[in-house]
This record gives C-alpha cells, structure tokens and sequence, in this order.
C-alpha cells in the first residue's frame, strides 16, 4: 500500500516541466508588450508625429498617409475639386504640374469656399474638397478624412490711401473684428469709423480667423462691420477703401499694389513668429479612388510640395 501511494505521487509531468512552461509565459509576454516591433507612424515632412498623450489634431485624425507618388495615371483619369478660396494659387499650381507629369490627366477646379467644398464632396459632386479649415467631428464622422498639405499666413490688410500706418497688436485686431474698436483715431489713426469687411461663413479663412484671431469667439454685429456675399478675395480688397480693414490668405495679396498688410506685433506675414498662421488640407471620402490617389500622391510629393511653393512666390 505504501509503495502505491509512492507511485501515486509520482504520477503526472515532474516539477520542471511546470517552471519551464511558466518561464515561457513570462517571456512571451515580456516580448509581445515590450520588444514587439511597433508599427511606424508616417506623417508629411514638416507635420510632427502624435506623441503619447497629444494626440493628432482635428481635423487629421484618420488619415493615412499611403499616398505616394503614382508611376502613371491612366489617360482620361479626371479629377473635380471645390472648396477654399485661399487654395486657388495652389490648386492652380498643383493642375499644371499634375498635368505635365500625367499626359491626359484632367484637373477641375472651381473655389466656392470650404464649406460649399466639402458639401460638395459630401454628395458626391466632387473627389477631393479643399479647405482652410479643420474638419469638424460631424464631418469626420461622415467619412471625411482631411490630409494637411501646406501651412499658411493669413493677413491683415488695409487700402494703400488708408490714412492708417502704424500696426495692430493682436488683441487690438480681435477687439475690430468684434465691434469693440470702431474708430481709427483710437489706434493712432484719423478719426473715422473702422470699416470692417468680413467674409462670409462659407469661408473656411472665416472659420479659421474666428479660432486663430477672436480665440473661437464671434464676429461682432456692430454696423460697421460688413460682410461679403460671396468667399471672394479680389471684391473684399476693392471695399477697403481709405477707412477698411480686411483678411486673406497671405499669398493672394503679397504682390497686390492696391493694399498693405498691417504688421501684427511687430511682424509681417515673413517672420517666423507671425502669430497667424494655420494649416491648409485637402479633404476626400473614398481612399481608393483612382483620381484621389493620383492627385494626393502628386500633391504631398517633392514635385507636388515645390508646385506648392512656387504658389505663393
């Protein structure tokens, strides 16, 4: 009976088999949470990769970034894009380029403003929207993926027969555009009312001076301030007159003779440290569309990025 018992004990896999299989556990975890290869992160040259903690910003969350540079583009590939009025050089710049590099290709172009781009990509109307703006969680959550293409300086500008001379400071600029400031002599200027001209909510510059300039707060209502039917840049230069101030893109009106951009804490639209500057982005809805593929893989390529550059010179 003894000896039974004996056997009995001895009976299954000896201890060391238990320790060698707990010993594999613990390093197979060890690599899966520690030394497993983690998958990169590609983002466009000059757009610093999410780090732990600070996520992507809106409006880029989503994007992937598979788009490269396409070896050829099928002859007929035609490609429709609406959105941002600050967008036209660039869009422009990026058509010609496109279509020297794909013989037969086709860019559409039209600038109806931001917002009536990504409405129009939103029904179907269009392949790609380009916007000044973020995209908002709605339409994120619609599909819309928006990928940064450019940065941007946006411009406070006055008529060149402004009386007007001397800079704004930032909080001075935020305070006209919400009807706190209405008179130019408060600001070293002649005693006349500060016509402010205002572009429409469409604008995706709209949208974005209201989060770079006024903080996310609104325009004013005071009478003084005016605002364009129509997302259009040249009408808006042409209201300022002596007494006007307005905002654009800063490289539709660097070369204009008609008006002067105003210094905002001291610097001009150059500096490094001018304090308005934002990010430009095309939005689109279906990654594997042919035409989708071929313009985004031109536009983030080296080609694409010194089309956009030479854009703004």
């Amino acid at each position: 009976m003894a000896n039974d018992n004996i056997s009995a004990k001895r009976s299954g896999p000896p201890p060391i088999v238990f320790i060698l299989l707990l010993l594999g556990l613990i390093g197979g975890a060890y690599w899966f949470f520690v030394q497993r290869p983690k998958s990169a992160t590609v983002v466009r040259p000059g757009v610093e990769a999410p780090q732990p903690g600070n996520p992507a910003p809106e409006g880029t969350a989503g994007a992937p970034a598979n788009f490269s540079l396409q070896p050829n583009v099928a002859a007929g590939t035609v490609v429709d894009i609406d959105g941002s009025t600050s967008m036209v050089q660039i869009n422009a710049a990026l058509k010609s380029g496109f279509e020297q590099q794909y013989p037969g290709a086709v860019v559409n172009l039209a600038a109806a403003g931001s917002e009536n781009g990504i409405q129009a990509l939103l029904v179907g109307d269009v392949a790609i929207a380009a916007s000044s703006r973020p995209l908002t969680a709605s339409e994120q959550a619609n599909g819309l993926v928006a990928v940064p293409v450019t940065s941007d300086r946006m411009a406070l500008v006055v008529g060149n027969d402004n009386p007007f001379k001397r800079g704004l400071s930032t909080g001075q600029v935020a305070q006209i555009f919400q009807g706190q400031l209405t008179n130019w002599a408060t600001l070293g200027g002649a005693d006349t009312t500060i016509r402010v001209i205002n572009r429409p909510s469409v604008s995706g510059t709209h949208v974005a001076f209201k989060e770079l300039v006024l903080g996310g707060g609104e325009f004013g209502t005071t009478p003084n301030i005016i605002t364009l039917n129509r997302d259009a840049t040249t009408p808006m230069l042409r209201e300022l007159g002596t007494d006007g101030i307005g905002y654009a893109t800063y490289s539709q009106v660097a070369d204009q003779q008609t008006v002067r951009v105003v210094p905002i804490d001291g610097v001009t639209p150059e500096a490094p440290n001018y304090p308005f500057q934002r990010e430009l982005y095309y939005v689109y809805k279906d990654a594997n569309s042919p035409a989708v593929q071929a313009f985004l893989g031109y536009a983030l390529s080296p080609q694409g990025q010194e089309a956009i550059a030479s854009a703004g010179n």
